[in-house]
């Protein structure tokens, strides 16, 4: 998707951050009801449950058409780690996985795995090693390396399974690691899952924008979004995939947002507090400039009831929203065509 089709029906993003094991799958299977295009995960608010990617990978098996993505630490995570368990994701969800990368300073996971606080824009580097890193190893089995041969009793044809060979470069900034592969799982559904991070991470000297597929962004006020897309685009080029982000707090139960939104966490993006008449005509607007939009809610039941019941509806009606992708990838929800895979092609690109 570019901005040639910005103008297009666009998709709907919800993050589920507020849903654990106990109602998860009430919550995705809502939204997915409801026809959000996407459900997102992070490791925001409760530290002692499982992760995100546990969380998405619970959710892909119980779901059809809703893409599951979780949010990804790629500074002290073990990239191979990242790779597998995202294939593995791939294949519970049927090819509905995506990953968003992450990179925050956080001096309480750099003593955990006992390194230095990584900060600055080594953050954005240490990110796009883990990124080229899971790329490689996605391309690392061909899509037919599994052939299952009873007759000669060989599973697996050696001849299509291929080294990764990465080193960090010689300026990285982290203790440097090299990666041999291949991966310890078959290449994804999708050959290569697509890859979303916030849009403060890429660019020149940070992570390269054709290592991403989607960017995410951010501005501090509802007002500010539509211009911060627009300059996103203008900065970093017509092949990314631009999702906006935006805070949700409703008048719901009659009780009014604005009274709600006092107890809502300050986190720096841009915070919608009113009716859902009102979201209503500032998604319609937004969705004419990004491509997708990623809604936060306050509270996960209040908004979500308030969302599937009165905002989607009508963004649907006016035409704003694309219809529930039926049998479809996460690739294909983005436009994203069929992934090369680098190994197995002289193709130019970059096997995105």
């Amino acid at each position: 998707m570019s901005s040639s089709n910005h103008n297009k029906a666009g998709f709907l993003a919800i993050e589920l951050d507020g849903a654990g094991y106990e109602n998860l799958a009430t919550a995705v299977l809502t939204a997915e009801s409801a026809g959000f295009h996407v459900a997102t995960f992070t490791d925001g608010r409760v530290p002692s449950r499982a992760n995100a990617l546990q969380r998405a990978a619970f959710a892909g098996p119980v779901t059809r058409t809703i893409a599951v993505v979780p949010e990804v630490d790629t500074v002290y995570t073990e990239p191979f780690h990242i790779s597998t368990q995202l294939a593995s994701l791939d294949y519970v969800s049927g090819g509905r996985a995506g990953w968003i990368v992450t990179a925050a300073e956080s001096p309480e996971a750099a003593a955990a795995v006992g390194r230095s606080s990584v900060i600055g824009d080594a953050l954005a580097q240490e990110a796009a090693a883990s990124i080229e890193v899971g790329r490689r190893l996605w391309d690392s089995w061909e899509d037919d390396a599994v052939i299952r041969d009873v007759a000669t009793g060989r599973y697996i044809d050696v001849d299509k399974l291929h080294y990764v060979d990465f080193e960090t470069p010689s300026d990285f900034p982290g203790p440097g690691y090299s990666v041999k592969g291949p991966s310890i799982i078959p290449r994804p559904l999708q050959g290569q899952l697509p890859v979303l991070a916030a849009a403060s991470l890429v660019g020149d000297g940070l992570v390269p924008v054709d290592a991403v597929d989607a960017v995410l962004v951010s501005a501090p006020t509802p007002e500010l979004l539509a211009a911060e897309v627009r300059d996103v685009r203008a900065r970093l080029g017509v092949s990314v995939v631009v999702v906006a982000e935006l805070d949700v707090v409703l008048d719901s139960r009659g009780e009014a947002a604005v009274s709600r939104s006092l107890s809502a966490q300050e986190n720096g993006r841009a915070r919608f507090v009113g009716s859902p008449a009102d979201l209503t005509e500032l998604l319609d607007s937004l969705l004419k400039e990004a491509d997708g939009i990623r809604l936060h809610p306050a509270a996960l039941d209040v908004e979500l009831d308030e969302l599937s019941r009165v905002v989607l509806p009508e963004l649907r009606r006016r035409g704003s929203l694309r219809a529930p992708l039926q049998d479809g990838t996460f690739r294909d929800l983005l436009g994203l065509g069929p992934a090369e895979n680098r190994y197995a092609t002289t193709a130019s690109g970059s096997g995105k």
